[in-house]
């Protein structure tokens, strides 16, 4: 890469190595290799064609010219939606962090041509914002609803990551920049504005900015962001949004429910989590847990997606969760694993890594195609075949939010605290680790996880010290974990870590066997959609019919049969995926339905019963890859 070379700097996501709150250190990318046929097949055509198709529709859609024009070298319209600096952003940031994984000649050329046009457009005044840079320059700061801050984070992000893959400082001195201006203008120091953003992204950034630089006023100025939310400044003001829609209806230490746009919420919620494990303010800890507690109890899918409503892209009532009209954005689930991660890095307790391996395989996976170049913005949990992954969008924050957690994703396996090691997830790979008082240790996992729950994981390296292990909480029983052979007498308890704590020898193995029966799995009752339904799990993935693989009958109309449905894989199918083989029957209305909505009830409900049915499952994260036709996660319980 061209520029000034910085003093190396380990490639981690986020950064809790100097967090006196934080329990957890993480990993850096760059000692960690996956190998299985599970993810790093999609991180490989993440590098290879979603960030080159990419980027090829940044310069298609004047993403990249807008900030040629801001820098005079070309003149025309400002194009496409507001905050579309955003797009460039984070595509910066996933290009940044698989160049972390290794050299790639192109994509390094891609990134330096972005970052010229970055640098180029760039105020005297540090202020850098295309939709804002001419014409409309008069306009800085003055709608708040408008995503300044909230495209600043993005490139204070995408400029650590760069730094940290790259050891470059040329991004991170444009963010530097402009993180000082807003600093410069916003606090509640005399002369400066009282003031938040509408979409919460900057409070995160900037105190990554603060973990990699050092310098405290962007520590400083996240707290400011935070403490000031709930003020009244947004929504009203603007005559746009109710205050809920961005978490500004309320100061945020007194927030206990999660409400509004859930993109914005989950951002909002990691830059908490990140100012909590800096100054360790007992009033945001105890906000995040109770909100925490609020989602996953209340107002989440059975896949981990979050945000019912259309209207605002936002979080609905308790247990109102429909499924045909699921949001779930894409970047809500994105959006969940980094703020899981970060509850993770400070409590380290399993329930925070659990979410966060259900969210990756079902409402972070069905967003994006299996070919890497189509998304989901929403994923619905029922559909009529309908719905369809696009190339693109004119809102295109979903695409390069996958592609950065992608290239990301190995930096989010391990973990570390003292003299443990911690594995939060599982896959076939390795991981090297540095451990205070140790000569460096080499864990490497050999596994066919997620679709067979037999992990061995080889320890190269010597002397006392932790391994700490999840015991996934779908795991109810059954778990063992052997050493060199010898089974474990302690206990092992779902939903938490398992500790083997012992003096090592190079070459010491571990087995770890968490059996995956099928899990019919039932919703809570007030969640009216779902009374009378079950959902099929195997492991941490969910499952759905589609039309595809079960023809000739309305699937709707389905109810599965008391057998635990058989288990097979193809390899075949879909990249490879487990099958689910199950047996139910139709039933129907009855044909005194066809020409009335509405009857006198009836003491057989209005329905007959129709032949038995062979029913095929396939995981939810694969649907909507073949022809279009129904889908349903949702079936008839067993009777």
């Amino acid at each position: 890469m061209t520029g000034e070379m910085a003093r190396p700097t380990p490639a981690v996501v986020v950064d809790t190595m100097g967090s006196d709150r934080a329990r957890l250190d993480p990993v850096s990318l760059q000692h960690v290799r996956l190998s299985d046929d599970f993810w790093e097949p999609r991180r490989r055509l993440n590098r290879e064609k979603t960030l080159p198709s990419q980027y090829r529709y940044l310069e298609e859609t004047g993403r990249l010219d807008n900030f040629r024009r801001a820098s005079g070298k070309i003149g025309g319209e400002y194009q496409g939606i507001y905050f579309n600096d955003s797009d460039v952003y984070k595509w910066l940031e996933a290009a940044s962090w698989t160049l972390a994984g290794g050299d790639d000649p192109a994509l390094e050329r891609m990134v330096d041509a972005a970052i010229s046009e970055v640098e180029d457009a760039q105020r005297p005044d540090g202020y850098l914002n295309t939709y804002f840079a001419l014409e409309r320059s008069e306009e800085r700061w003055t709608d708040f609803d408008l995503h300044e801050m909230y495209c600043a984070g993005h490139l204070f992000q995408a400029a650590v990551a760069h730094f940290r893959a790259t050891g470059s400082r040329r991004l991170l001195e444009v963010a530097t920049r402009f993180a000082d201006h807003i600093c410069d203008t916003f606090g509640r120091e005399d002369g400066k504005r009282l003031a938040v953003d509408g979409h919460e992204e900057v409070e995160m950034a900037l105190v990554e900015l603060f973990r990699v630089t050092g310098e405290r006023r962007y520590l400083d100025e996240a707290e400011f962001f935070v403490s000031a939310r709930g003020r009244g400044t947004l929504g009203d003001p603007y005559g746009r949004f109710d205050p809920t829609y961005s978490q500004d209806h309320e100061p945020f230490a007194e927030q206990d429910e999660v409400v509004g746009h859930a993109v914005r919420a989950m951002y909002l919620y990691c830059g908490a989590a990140d100012v909590y494990a800096e100054n360790g303010d007992p009033a945001l800890a105890g906000a995040l847990r109770n909100l925490w507690k609020n989602m996953t109890t209340r107002r989440m899918y059975v896949s981990g997606g979050i945000g019912a409503h259309h209207e605002g892209e936002a979080f609905g009532k308790d247990y109102e969760l429909p499924n045909q009209r699921a949001y779930t954005e894409t970047c809500a689930a994105i959006g969940s694993v980094m703020w899981n991660w970060r509850m993770l890095a400070l409590d380290g307790e399993a329930e925070y890594a659990d979410l966060i391996e259900h969210t990756l395989y079902n409402a972070v996976l069905p967003g994006f195609s299996l070919d890497g170049q189509h998304y989901f913005y929403q994923n619905p949990l029922a559909d009529d075949g309908s719905h369809r992954r696009l190339p693109w969008f004119g809102c295109a924050c979903c695409p390069p939010n996958v592609a950065r957690l992608l290239a990301s994703l190995p930096g989010y396996l391990y973990g570390k605290s003292g003299d443990a090691l911690w594995v939060h997830l599982y896959a076939k790979g390795e991981a090297l680790f540095h451990l205070e008082g140790h000569d460096p240790v080499r864990l490497r996992q050999n596994t066919r996880y997620p679709w067979d729950g037999e992990v061995e994981i080889t320890v190269e390296g010597e002397g006392e010290f932790s391994l700490m292990l999840r015991i996934p909480s779908w795991c109810s029983e059954g778990a063992t974990v052997a050493v060199n052979g010898d089974p474990s007498d302690l206990e092992i308890s779902p939903g938490s870590y398992f500790e083997l704590r012992r003096t090592w020898t190079r070459g010491d193995t571990v087995r770890l066997d968490l059996p995956m029966p099928v899990r019919l799995v039932e919703s809570h009752p007030y969640a009216a959609e779902n009374r009378g339904r079950v959902a099929l799990m195997r492991g941490p993935v969910l499952f759905c019919v589609e039309m595809a693989d079960n023809p000739g009958f309305e699937l709707r109309d389905l109810s599965l049969d008391g057998e635990t449905p058989a288990v097979r894989y193809d390899p075949d199918l879909l990249d490879g995926v487990a099958v689910l083989e199950a047996r139910g029957h139709t039933v129907e209305p009855d044909d005194g339905w066809n020409e009335t909505l509405y009857r006198t009830a009836s003491h057989d409900g209005g329905y007959r019963d129709q032949e038995m049915r062979e029913v095929v499952a396939i995981p939810y994260y694969a649907w909507a890859n073949r022809e279009p036709g129904a889908m349903l996660v949702w079936l008839g319980r067993p009777r």
